[in-house]
């Protein structure tokens, strides 16, 4: 391990607090590195949200001993939210039995997905956690940092950097500091982004959508979910008080310009013919489907992660998912490179794997504004498409695309089923499950068949590959696995005893044995 050097304060400054900046500082801090985040806000943003988290986080949370706390938060969101239902008249508005979530305002029915598909399986008690909002994602991660010793400086901004082939001097709102990377998680205007020249090229908005939590009167006149009119898109609820509005006639005039109560009211009424009237705003935020990509995540000692790589409209909720998944990937990368255990080219492979997962992201979210606009043609696709919804085929097909357990690396090395893939939970005969092994953030060679000539291979990397020797509690067909810091299957094999290609894996991920 190459020692810290002394002429930097920090070996990584993440600009940007919310949960994909804490979320890259956290994986950082465990991979050994020395990290300070900065965040213009001195308190978590209380704006309306995502309001509930995908499969792939919720396997990041658990993977790092987080997911209790996340199901705890689940548990207070859905108690909180039964007690403004009985507050309102109880029975009213109720959540559909079995939601499954949406595809462009067109309800996916839980009762038609195929739970049996191969694509399901592993997920272990992940599967059970997702209403979360994203302020609980950002305290639950908020207090992690601070358990790791995370250097967080709230009202602190970062006013502009420059990036040498040594190391990245910063300019703060509270002074300067110098450090050997810099990554923008500071959203989708990102300064960082600006200054170090990333391209941005993407579709431009057509839309204006807002979303709100009020107080209003005349909400007869609106219907539960998602609703589709000659003048756009709402959807009311599950929460009373709580709407969505799209239109389409272009961006706002002026993004910044505080959403008032009048333009609320305004907008509702237009789209729902509802003769609504709103009295107080708890929450309003304002959004348009402007999507955009950077070239490239990495330009040399300054990368990007979540919106100031990847912006999009918050249709299908990938917004927050797609950033964690892009702080679970990058930083077990860069502290690995901080601590001299593997090249800089390593952080080549971050945008090799993430970039096509946010290009995904971004025609996933057109395709639904596609169908949402209210003209002939797109009224006729969109016929055709809830339709097709009504079948198990095309419900599994696109609550897998939601979930993300669709997602899969191209990875070198032997062919198998897992490899690329997110590991399978996979419950273990002493009482543990794999990802009970993951907390530390290390990675893990799992020998489910229990011979040494697998587990011999990595002796050379105590510290970065744990290895665990333990048959599975039910029989498996893989003999053995190697799992990244990130629970990605890095090489497996279901033949006791092949260690072929896992000596190639090991230093693809881990760098050179010591």
């Amino acid at each position: 391990m190459t020692p810290p050097r002394e002429d930097l304060d920090h070996d990584v400054v993440v600009a940007g607090g919310g949960p994909v900046g804490l979320m890259l500082a956290c994986e950082l801090r465990l991979g050994g590195a020395r990290v300070v985040v900065l965040e213009r806000r001195t308190d978590i943003d209380p704006t309306l949200k995502a309001g509930g988290i995908n499969q792939t986080t919720a396997e990041a949370l658990y993977r790092r001993g987080l997911l209790p706390r996340a199901a705890e938060a689940q548990e207070r969101r859905l108690a909180e939210y039964g007690k403004v239902l009985a507050a309102h008249g109880g029975g009213k508005l109720t959540v559909p039995p079995k939601f499954a979530g949406h595809f462009a305002g067109i309800p996916l029915r839980g009762d038609l997905m195929d739970t049996t598909d191969p694509d399901f399986d592993g997920a272990g008690p992940a599967g059970e956690v997702g209403a979360v909002l994203q302020q609980d994602v950002e305290r639950i991660l908020g207090e992690h940092a601070e358990e790791l010793g995370v250097d967080v400086r709230r009202g602190v901004e970062l006013t502009g950097f420059e990036a040498e082939a040594d190391g990245v001097g910063v300019r703060t709102s509270a002074g300067s500091l110098r450090a050997g990377w810099l990554v923008g998680c500071d959203g989708g205007r990102s300064l960082v982004r600006k200054h170090a020249g990333f391209a941005f090229p993407g579709t431009d908005p057509e839309i204006t959508g807002r979303q709100a939590v009020v107080e209003m009167t005349g909400t007869e006149g609106l219907r539960y979910g998602w609703n589709r009119t000659e003048h756009g898109t709402y959807a009311f609820g599950p929460m009373p008080g709580r709407f969505l509005t799209v239109e389409f006639d272009g961006p706002p005039a002026d993004r910044e310009a505080p959403v008032t109560r009048e333009e609320l009211e305004k907008s509702l009424r237009r789209v729902s013919g509802a003769d609504v009237r709103i009295q107080e705003v708890h929450s309003a935020t304002r959004f348009t489907d402007n999507a955009r990509q950077a070239d490239r995540y990495r330009a040399g000692r300054v990368l990007l992660a979540g919106d100031a790589a990847h912006v999009h409209s918050p249709f299908g909720g990938q917004g927050l998912n797609l950033g964690v998944g892009d702080a679970m990937n990058l930083g077990w990368k860069l502290a690995a490179v901080v601590r001299g255990e593997a090249p800089d080219t390593l952080l080549d492979t971050y945008t090799a794997e993430r970039h096509p997962l946010g290009d995904w992201v971004l025609r996933w979210t057109r395709a639904q504004v596609a169908l949402m606009r209210t003209d002939s043609h797109a009224s006729a696709l969109r016929d055709v498409v809830a339709e097709l919804m009504e079948t198990v085929t095309a419900t599994t097909f696109l609550v897998k695309k939601i979930s993300g357990v669709w997602h899969r690396y191209e990875l070198p090395g032997p062919e198998h089923p897992l490899t690329g893939r997110s590991a399978p939970d996979l419950a273990l005969a002493d009482g543990s499950r794999l990802a009970d092994h993951l907390h530390g953030g290390h990675g893990l060679l799992l020998d489910l068949a229990g011979d040494a000539a697998v587990t011999d291979v990595a002796h050379g990397y105590a510290g970065r590959v744990d290895t665990l020797t333990v048959p599975g509690a039910t029989p498996e067909e893989t003999a053995a696995l190697l799992v990244r810091p990130d629970g990605v299957v890095a090489w497996a094999t279901d033949e006791p005893a092949d260690a072929e290609g896992l000596e190639e894996a090991l230093s693809t991920w881990f760098g050179a044995a010591a």
